[in-house]
Order: structure tokens, then C-alpha cells, then sequence
């Protein structure tokens, strides 16, 4: 008996308009032999809950709401990750008498007949929302489980033997390739996290995974006794970036080049030794559009920087602290110059993203292939934009600045706290006030702050005194949101991230005060009047917007 007359009909009946449509994804679904319930789930033609309620009445089961679930049992341990996470479905009681079972799918038959030969008890069966049985397989089992599951078969789980087992032994070559797939699974989840960084590290007695997405940290749930497999985890990570797996008492960097799912991604991996064994940190540096719209600027900021990007020579300096954006600006910069009549050659160190049409140096200071002496080269070679990566040192800064001034439009990084910083700085590291006033054109200072989820985020109101206290225009307190969290944003309340900036273009008159050994409180001034808007007011006008929160700004952005 074919399915999608029946689902059509309960698509129907649970909201859905467009019956036609229904068939058509019903259909294609069927003839990719892909789950039909899930076609419908991921087309959007229906919502979760009401469906669900329908199949459970056409089905004759009952359903249990979102509300009532605990997605905190330890219930999955008493049942095998590899039916749990292939067939999805999640364990909601298990006694003596009977396990019973959660699905979104109760006609899944294909499902029914797996659990029915490996399950020596009678199963029950129940209906939920796919979203909270994907949630509670995810805080449950963990990323990577199945993989997990089939490299310690055999074993006893921790709560005891309520199902049947059969006991082998994978050879070398399977646990290997098991291995493999455990780590690919890693990576998979922490893409589809949007996650930027995985941190993998040892505990005591246990293996933490955390991923940081939109720059914050956040802990994974991982299989049970992973700390079993540490060892060749870490091994497995370090031959894909060519690192000596003999070597665990020295810290070691290495590259890995995926290609998962049909994306290319490139990771940077850095091992740590600690008193719990090797800690690894691995970058993920997927392929990026560098528009300047991803950067989240208003059209005043835009207009500025691209009068910046105009000037047919001198240094632009992006500024701010590690992890506030800078290389993505940078990168969106030169790929806005990156035109058919431009050569752009950049220095850096390392190389995290590849631009077409770029030439990009790695720094090798091993071999003697500095930022210094890769600059003395691009100067050598006829460039018209140069890119290097951190002003570190006067000899670095003097070689871009001779470049500026023989007439090439250089950028760098500095890391300092604000744009006007930037100047203090220069003067600090030696360079001459007049080489600063005649080379620089501006300074960025970048900030990075999290943007409220469009789904779920709601006005919020705050007292007079408050505002007044953080300084908050109050003019602008009607555009004020919170956060509140969804399906959507993963319960956090923000999704994605965006720039906040702070220039300061070194007009004639800036360059009379630098010449002129000007403090700092004098610069600030004369930036101010000449317009440039701080970090902090930048970010006061994208709580205005509604775009993220006053404690996001704060949080982000001193004083």
C-alpha cells in the first residue's frame, strides 16, 4: 500500500494548503527512496507538532508532547545507538516488561523490523515532533554515536544488558575506517552547527568536545565512555594534518584539507600537550563569499570604507583584539579590489582562506621567509594592493610604509583596543611621526557582536536609569530587543554575527597633531569632531535596529 495518499491526507488535515505540492515532494521523495515524512518536514509544507498529532490519530498511537519530554534520561544508554540514530528514534521508558519507543515516523517499517529482530523485550511505540527527537538523540548519544557504537561493539554499555548484542571484533582496518567516520561526523555536525572552532580536550576522566559558534563556546554531548578512544582520535587527527602522532610533549601545527559533502573546507590544527594528554584545536575555514553586505555594516560606515578603497595609495590599518574579524574584513577588501587590472600580493601568516586571483605568501620563519622578507620581495614584484598580515615589528611597519609611500595601497592589522589607538601604537613600536601623518589614511578599529534571531527576539523595556547609566541614547530605547531563543537559533536567542566599526581617517588635521606629538586624548578629540563615531555609539545604533542587544555591545566593546 503506497504512503503518500495517506501522508497527503494528513498533510491536509494538519494545515497544509497545497495538495498538489504535497504529491509532487511525496513523489520525488519516493522515487529517491528518501523518508517520506522528512520530504515534507524539510519542503516546509507542514508544521511538526500539528502533523504529528494527525499521523499519531491516523496511526493509532499516542502522542506525546514537546513539553513533556526529558531529554535529560539516561535512558539511551540502555539502548544501541546504532538503531537509536539510524532509524531515529529515542528511548522514552524501558523496564522489565517492555522498552517503548519514540518516533515521528510510526510508518516506518523498515524501522519497526530492525528494532523487532535486535530487541528481546515488546516495544511500545509513541509519536513526538522530529525536532525534539533529533534534540534528545543529540543530547543523548552524542555527536558521532553510531560511529562510536560500532568501534566499541561488543562491550557492555553502562546500564547493563537490556538488549541483544552480538560480540565481535573489528580488524585494524575497520576501526580505522570507523575512526575515520567518527571524525568526519565531528566535522559534519560542527558545519551544520555553524561552528568555527572544535576544540577537542581531555579531561581527567572524561573527553570534552566543544564547538564556538558566533563566538561563544559551547559544549557537545558526547558517547558514553569516549575517553576509550582519545588516543586514536588524536592520532586519527594528526595524520590527516601531517603531524608526528610519536611527538606528544610539544605543541605542533598543522592544515587538513576536507571535502565533506560535496564543500570543500580547510582546517587549521593545533595540538596542545596537558597533564590529561594532547589537546587539539581545529579551525574551521570554509570557502566564504567576502561580500561586503556579509559584514553587517549601515550605509554610512559602507561609504566611507569604500572611499578608503578608492585611495590609489597608502596604508589602512584594521585594528581590534584576536578573534574580532579582522582577516574577513581584510579579505572582503581585497576582494572588492580584486579586479582583471590589479595584482594583489598578500603575506600572512597562515594563509586562512585562498582568493582567486591572489597571490598569498605563508610566512616561514624556519626557513627565513618573514613578513619583513616576503614584503621586500612583493615590493620587488610589482604589485598594486599588498595585504600583510600583522604590523609585528618596526622593520615590518617601515618596509609597508615605504610601499605606501612609493605607491601602493597597502592594509594590515594591529591589535589594539581602538581605531585611534592605532596611532599610539605606531609611535610606540619607533616609527616616525611624519612616515605616520604622509602613509596611513585610516584606522578600523572591528568589534564582533552576535545578531538577534529574526524568529524569536522581543522588545524589551528598560528604565530611564539604566540607559542613563550606560549611556544609552534614549531617544532610540523603542528599537531595544531581547534575547529568547528557538528552534531556530538552537535556544540561544542569536544567530550569526556582525561588525561594529570605529574609523579615523587621518585628515590635514589629524596629521598636524601626530607631527606635532599630540596625546592621545588630543587625537581622540580631533577624531570625534571630525565625525568618527565610536564603537560603542556604532553599536548603541544596531540595538536601535533591533539587530542585537545591549548586552552583546557591553559585553564587547570598553567604554
Amino acid at each position: 500500500m503506497s504512503l503518500i495518499p495517506l501522508l497527503t491526507r494528513v498533510s491536509l488535515s494538519s494545515g497544509c494548503a497545497d495538495a498538489m505540492r504535497c504529491e509532487a515532494v511525496l513523489a520525488e521523495a519516493a522515487a529517491k527512496r528518501s523518508p517520506l515524512v522528512d520530504a515534507l518536514f524539510d519542503a516546509g509544507l507542514v508544521e511538526e507538532e500539528s502533523f504529528a498529532r494527525q499521523l499519531a490519530d491516523e496511526a493509532g498511537l499516542e502522542f506525546v508532547a514537546e513539553s513533556s519530554l526529558d531529554l535529560t534520561s539516561a535512558l539511551h544508554r540502555r539502548f544501541p545507538a546504532k538503531l537509536a540514530l539510524r532509524y531515529r528514534l529515542l528511548p522514552a521508558a524501558i523496564d522489565e516488561e517492555g522498552i517503548t519507543l519514540m518516533t515521528y515516523d510510526p510508518f516506518d517499517l523498515e524501522a519497526r523490523q530492525a528494532v523487532g529482530r535486535e530487541m528481546a523485550k515488546p516495544v511500545s511505540w509513541v509519536v513526538s515532533t522530529r525536532y525534539r527527537i533529533l534534540e534528545g538523540l543529540r543530547q543523548g548519544y552524542g555527536v558521532g554515536a553510531e560511529q562510536f557504537d560500532e568501534l566499541l561493539e561488543g562491550r557492555d554499555p553502562a546500564g547493563g544488558d537490556d538488549f541483544e548484542q552480538e560480540v565481535t571484533h573489528l580488524d585494524e582496518e575497520e576501526e580505522e575506517a570507523s575512526v575515520m567516520n567518527f571524525v568526519n561526523q565531528i566535522f559534519r555536525e560542527a558545519l551544520r552547527e555553524r561552528a568555527t572552532d572544535i576544540h577537542i580536550e581531555p579531561l581527567e576522566k572524561n573527553l570534552r568536545i566543544r564547538y564556538r559558534i558566533d563566538g561563544a563556546l559551547q559544549e557537545v554531548a558526547v558517547p558514553p565512555d569516549i575517553r576509550a578512544l582519545q588516543a586514536s582520535l588524536i592520532s586519527r587527527l594528526k595524520i590527516m594534518a601531517q603531524l608526528d602522532i610519536a611527538e606528544r610533549r610539544l605543541p605542533q601545527d598543522g592544515r587538513i584539507n576536507l571535502e565533506l559533502d560535496g564543500s570543500p573546507v580547510d582546517v587549521r590544527v593545533a595540538t596542545i600537550p596537558s597533564v590529561n594528554g594532547e589537546s587539539v584545536s581545529l579551525r574551521l575555514l570554509t570557502r566564504q563569499n567576502f561580500d561586503m553586505s556579509m559584514l553587517g555594516l549601515d550605509e554610512k560606515t559602507v561609504s566611507i570604507i569604500e572611499g578608503l578603497l578608492r585611495q590609489p595609495n597608502g596604508i589602512i590599518l584594521v585594528t581590534g583584539p584576536t578573534g574580532s574579524g579582522k582577516s574577513t574584513t581584510l579579505y572582503t577588501f581585497l576582494k572588492r579590489l580584486n579586479t582583471k587590472q590589479t595584482r594583489i600580493v598578500t603575506v600572512e601568516d597562515p594563509v586562512e582562506n585562498r582568493l582567486d586571483g591572489v597571490i598569498q605568501i605563508a610566512i616561514k620563519p624556519e626557513i627565513g621567509l618573514t613578513f619583513a622578507s616576503g614584503l621586500r620581495s612583493i615590493l620587488r614584484g610589482d604589485p598594486n594592493i599588498i595585504m600583510v598580515g600583522e604590523m609585528r615589528d618596526l622593520e615590518t611597519t617601515e618596509i609597508a610604509i615605504r610601499g605606501a609611500l612609493t605607491g601602493h595601497l597597502v592594509f594590515s592589522t594591529l591589535h589594539t583596543n581602538d581605531a585611534v589607538s592605532g596611532i599610539t601604537r605606531l609611535l610606540d613600536m619607533g616609527v616616525e611621526p611624519f612616515l605616520i601623518a604622509s602613509s596611513v589614511r585610516g584606522f578600523l578599529a572591528q568589534r564582533l557582536v552576535r545578531r538577534l534571531c529574526e524568529q524569536c527576539k522581543k522588545p524589551s523595556l528598560l528604565e530611564d536609569v539604566y540607559l542613563a547609566e550606560i549611556g544609552f541614547p534614549p531617544e532610540w530605547r523603542a528599537g531595544i530587543h531581547e534575547a529568547v531563543g528557538c528552534r531556530a537559533c538552537r535556544d540561544t536567542g542569536y544567530r550569526g554575527r556582525m561588525s561594529i566599526l570605529e574609523i579615523c581617517l587621518i585628515d590635514p588635521a589629524m596629521s598636524e597633531l601626530i607631527t606635532t606629538h599630540a596625546s592621545y586624548a588630543q587625537l581622540k578629540k580631533q577624531a570625534l569632531s571630525n565625525g568618527m563615531r565610536t564603537l560603542r555609539d556604532y553599536g548603541w545604533s544596531k540595538v536601535a535596529s533591533g539587530e542585537t542587544t545591549i548586552e552583546e555591545v557591553l559585553s564587547n566593546v570598553e567604554h
